[in-house]
């Protein structure tokens, strides 16, 4: 006969069990083992190496039983250690079935434990999204001109030549006009284009209402530049137009002066230089004291003390023919800033294509 150091494998001949009292006795050792062992057994890899041993078909316990203590058996106690060895196997597989069941409950609540809101937990902080720089800066803008009476309009970015150069007095043969300079949308000087500048809604405005007009057009222009650190084929204006019938370059001086101070500082200072544009007369470059150096000169402002900011001027009298305006009744000014120069200008930005890029790491810099 097969023996062991286990004594539940060892044979009834060899533990002297030789009457039914001794087999049950034998049989609560083997019965109050089981249970210790089941206690021991708390999680899943415990377990299963616990059933394989006490259910295993080759080497299990119940099995060693079956081999070694009921079929050596005499006649006589054949059927008492059969019985007990039912008992057993009933014993054992209640017991494994209530142990399964505890740790997969166990297991469930360990879980559930572990994904289980606690609603008195501050939250999980999430990165907000911020403005755009470009949008930004052209609030900005707004706010200071809406201060002192202007209002915004809007116009499509998809014109006619008429409104984009005609009206705005610039003539069928100017270089502005040029394919190389304008996208058209069908081809050269066709009927369509994207358009240059924002100032067509001066014409559109001044169609559509009488004196006195106070606007900023704030949008995005096309140009065909090439791109680089300092150009894009498509960026962001504002246009400013003012009429009335009292309006005075010293007016739009100090209109000027305002916007300098609002934007880039108290102390900014202006001045004007000569330029030309076709729809103003006199027309203006507008220069402010560098808002790093103070106009001290710096490597911003090439040493200069000066950085441009736009152009501008008094609005050309052949312009009010186009819109029925009585040119010796009514005067005013005109402006367009260049917005994504301006931003780059004030937050130090050193080229053009971050501000389109979506890098985060740049957007985060400016909440």
């Amino acid at each position: 006969m097969t023996t062991t150091n286990d004594p539940t494998a060892q044979t009834l001949e060899r533990i002297g069990a030789k009457t039914p009292e001794a087999v049950a006795e034998k049989f609560a050792e083997v019965r109050r083992r089981f249970d210790k062992e089941a206690t021991d057994s708390s999680d899943r890899e415990r377990l299963q190496a616990f059933v394989l041993r006490w259910t295993g078909r080759k080497a299990g316990v119940l099995t060693q039983i079956t081999d070694n203590w009921l079929k050596p058996a005499t006649p006589e106690l054949k059927r008492v250690v059969g019985q007990e060895l039912n008992k057993l196997k009933a014993h054992v597989e209640t017991t494994l079935e209530e142990k399964r069941k505890e740790i997969e409950t166990a297991s469930e609540q360990t879980v559930t434990a572990r994904d289980k809101i606690d609603l008195s937990l501050p939250g999980i902080e999430r990165a907000f999204g911020t403005r755009h720089l470009i949008r930004q800066t052209f609030e900005e803008l707004q706010r200071i001109f809406t201060a002192i009476g202007f209002s915004v309009v809007e116009g499509p970015e998809i014109e006619t030549p008429y409104y984009n150069f005609e009206a705005l007095n610039i003539p069928e043969h100017h270089p502005a006009r040029d394919n190389m300079d304008t996208f058209y949308i069908e081809g050269a000087r066709s009927s369509y284009l994207l358009r240059t500048h924002t100032s067509p809604m001066q014409i559109r405005t001044m169609e559509k209402e009488k004196p006195p007009v106070r606007i900023v057009v704030p949008g995005k222009v096309y140009r065909r530049d090439n791109p680089d650190a300092t150009h894009g084929y498509m960026f962001h204006q504002i246009e400013g137009l003012a009429v009335d019938t009292d309006i005075t370059f010293c007016d739009f001086k100090g209109t000027v002066d305002y916007f300098a101070r609002e934007f880039l500082g108290p102390k900014t200072k202006t001045r004007l230089r000569p330029s030309y544009f076709p729809f103003t007369e006199p027309s203006a470059e507008v220069d402010a004291t560098c808002h790093v150096c103070g106009g001290k000169g710096c490597r911003v402002c090439k040493f200069s003390g000066w950085i441009e900011l736009f152009g501008a001027g008094m609005v050309n009298p052949a312009v009010y023919g186009f819109v029925k305006y009585d040119p010796e009744r009514l005067s005013g000014f005109a402006f367009g800033m260049g917005v994504d120069r301006l931003a780059m200008m004030k937050y130090g930005v050193t080229e053009v294509p971050l501000l389109f890029q979506n890098d985060v790491r740049f957007l985060q810099q400016f909440p």
